[in-house]
């Protein structure tokens, strides 16, 4: 192999670290190498997240919440307030204060 071709292939290489670099995150290479989209995870421009409404998945994208936590919340409802995620002892405070300002709790209908 000559220079002009070890040059090539460093000079192929460095474009490629750049354009993986500046690809937008919302993109991935499907096994085939393609660029592909992917779906947004639930976004807080959306809202904020009724804690009496949302499925398991929904609830597990906001922070500190895993699959244990999520399903608790799931289990307590309804709730008349965000709060009373922390009054009846589904989330420790640590965790709720992460995510009082992503969440509401609407008022089931009668």
């Amino acid at each position: 192999m000559n220079l002009r071709d070890q040059v090539g292939r460093a000079l192929c290489g460095a474009g490629l670290i750049f354009a993986l670099a500046v690809m937008p995150a919302s993109w991935a290479l499907s096994p085939t190498g393609t660029a592909q989209t992917r779906p947004a995870v639930a976004s807080s421009k959306a809202g904020p997240m009724d804690i009496n409404s949302a499925t398991v998945d929904q609830l597990r994208t906001l922070p500190g919440i895993g699959d244990a936590y999520a399903k608790r919340i799931v289990a307590g409802r309804p709730y008349s307030s965000k709060n009373q995620l922390v009054t009846k002892g589904i989330l420790p405070r640590g965790v709720y204060d992460k995510i009082q300002s992503r969440i509401i709790a609407t008022h089931p209908k009668k």
